[in-house]
C-alpha cells in the first residue's frame, strides 16, 4: 500500500493542531449521544440503547477504513459514487495533503475527521427503534446504511465532483449528509419495525434518568464545536464564525423550546431544554459557516418551534412509534436548516436576491429524502428477512439489556427471569415487574 509522505512546508501547523482537536471533539459526540438516548429509555433498555451508539465506533471505523472512505471520496463516477478501489484500506492516503480536499493538513487526518461523521450518523437512527430492535439485525442494517446511503450522500454533497456540490448545494457540516439522512431513515425504521407493546398499551412512562440526558447534551454541544467549526478544515476565520454560530443557534433553540413548553405545558423541563439545544445544533449544522450571527439565532428559534410542534403532533395525532423523536428533531431540524441555508447564505442566499441556490436546495431536499427513505426501507426489509430486526415479544417485555446482552443496570430476580422467559403471558397482571 502506498502512503504518500508530506513534503517540507506543505502542512500548516495551526491547521493540523486544530483538525486533530476537532476530530477528537467529533468522536466524543457518539458517547454523548449514547447518554442522551440512554437517559430517555426504560431502565431495562439503557445498556442496549447506549451500546447501539457506542458499537458504531468500532464497526463503522473498520468499514470506513476498508471501503467507505473510498466510496465517499474516491475517484468520482458521474458525480454519484466514488471508486471503491481508489482509497481502499487507505491506499494512497498518507501524511501528504490532498489539495482536492484539504490543502494544509495530512490526507490521513482528513480521513480521520470524515470517519467520525460516518460513525455518528447510523447511531442517530437508533433512537427511532429503541427498545425493540434485535442487536444483530441492527448491526447488519448499520453496515448496509453506511455503504448504500451515507457514502453516496457524502459523495454527492462533499466530493468536488459530486452532483449536488456541482449544483452549488451548501452543506457546511452535515445537515443533509448526517441529520436529514438519519432522520428519514429513522422514520422508515419506526414504520418497518412497528409499535412497541408499551406504545400500543399507552403505558405511561416518565424519563428515568434526566441527568444522563443532560450529560449527553453537554457532551454533544461540546463535541459539536469540532463537528461544525472543524468543517472549515483549518484554523481560520470561517472556523471562528461557525464556532460562534453553533452556540448561538443552540442557545436560542433551548430558550425557544422552554418558552413554548411553559406556554403549552405550564412548566419548563430539563428534558425539554436538552432537546431544544440539540435541535438548534442540528439546524445550524448545514449553515454554520455560511450565515451571520443574527441568522443563526433565527435558525435556532424556528427549528425549535417546528420540531416542538412536530413532536406534539406525532404524539397526539398519529400512532407512529419513533421512540425518541429522531425524525421530528433530527430529520426536521436538518430540513429546516438546509432550507434556511438557501435563504440566508452569504452572497448567494434568497435574501441577497438570488433564487438559484435556494431552488437547488429544494430540489436536493426532494432527491435526498426520496433516496434515503426508499433506500432505507429496502435495506430494513432485507435485513429483517435475513437477520431479523424485531425482537420477540417476550424479549421486548423482559428488556433488551437482558434479552440481547445478558447485562443489566438494576437487580433482576433470577427466578423471575427464568419464569418470564418460559411464560411471559402469565405476568401480564404484573406491570410493575414488566415496566422496570
Amino acid at each position: 500500500m502506498e502512503h504518500p509522505a508530506a513534503a517540507p512546508d506543505s502542512l500548516n501547523g495551526a491547521d493540523v493542531a486544530w483538525m486533530l482537536t476537532a476530530t477528537a471533539l467529533v468522536l466524543i459526540m457518539t458517547p454523548g449521544l449514547s447518554f442522551f438516548y440512554g437517559g430517555m429509555v426504560r431502565p431495562k433498555n439503557v445498556i442496549s440503547t447506549m451500546l447501539q451508539s457506542f458499537v458504531a465506533m468500532g464497526v463503522i471505523t473498520v468499514l470506513f477504513y476498508l471501503v467507505g472512505f473510498s466510496l465517499a471520496y474516491g475517484d468520482s463516477w458521474h458525480g454519484l459514487i466514488g471508486n471503491p478501489l481508489t482509497f481502499i484500506a487507505l491506499r494512497n492516503v498518507g501524511t501528504a495533503p490532498n489539495p482536492a480536499f484539504a490543502a494544509t493538513i495530512p490526507f490521513v487526518l482528513f480521513f480521520a475527521f470524515q470517519l467520525k461523521f460516518a460513525v455518528i450518523t447510523p447511531a442517530l437512527i437508533t433512537g427511532s427503534f429503541a427498545e425493540r430492535v434485535r442487536f444483530k439485525g441492527y448491526l447488519a442494517f448499520m453496515v448496509l446504511f453506511s455503504l448504500f446511503i451515507y457514502c453516496p450522500l457524502a459523495h454527492w454533497t462533499w466530493h468536488p465532483e459530486g452532483f449536488l456540490r456541482q449544483w452549488g448545494v451548501l452543506d457546511f457540516a452535515g445537515g443533509t449528509v448526517v441529520h436529514i439522512s438519519a432522520g428519514i431513515a429513522a422514520l422508515a425504521g419506526a414504520m418497518v419495525l412497528g409499535r412497541r407493546s408499551t406504545h400500543i398499551r399507552q403505558s405511561s412512562f416518565s424519563t428515568p434518568n434526566v441527568p444522563y440526558v443532560m450529560l449527553g447534551t453537554g457532551l454533544l454541544w461540546f463535541g459539536w464545536f469540532g463537528f461544525n467549526a472543524g468543517s472549515s478544515l483549518g484554523a481560520n476565520d470561517i472556523a471562528a464564525l461557525s464556532f460562534v454560530n453553533t452556540t448561538l443557534a443552540s442557545g436560542a433553540a433551548l430558550i425557544a423550546w422552554m418558552l413554548i413548553e411553559t406556554i403549552w405545558g405550564g412548566k419548563p423541563t430539563a428534558l425539554g431544554a436538552c432537546i431544544g439545544a440539540v435541535v438548534g445544533l442540528v439546524a445550524i449544522t448545514p449553515a454554520a459557516g455560511y450565515v451571520q450571527s443574527g441568522h443563526s439565532i433565527f435558525i435556532g428559534v424556528i427549528s425549535s418551534l417546528i420540531s416542538y410542534a412536530a413532536v406534539h403532533w406525532k404524539n397526539s395525532r398519529t400512532t407512529l412509534d419513533d421512540t425518541l423523536d429522531v425524525f421530528p428533531c433530527h430529520g426536521l431540524g436538518g430540513i429546516v436548516g438546509m432550507l434556511l441555508t438557501g435563504v440566508f447564505a452569504d452572497k448567494v442566499g434568497l435574501i441577497h436576491g438570488s433564487a438559484t441556490t435556494f431552488g437547488y436546495h429544494v430540489l436536493a431536499l426532494v432527491i435526498v429524502v426520496a433516496y434515503t427513505f426508499v433506500g432505507s426501507w429496502i435495506l430494513l426489509k432485507i435485513t429483517a428477512s435475513i437477520f431479523g430486526l424485531r425482537v420477540k415479544p417476550a424479549d421486548e417485555e423482559l428488556g433488551l439489556d437482558l434479552s440481547q446482552h445478558e447485562e443489566s443496570t438494576y437487580h433482576v430476580d433470577e427466578e423471575y427471569e427464568r419464569t418470564f422467559r418460559k411464560s411471559p403471558a402469565q405476568h401480564e397482571s404484573e406491570p410493575e415487574l414488566i415496566s422496570r
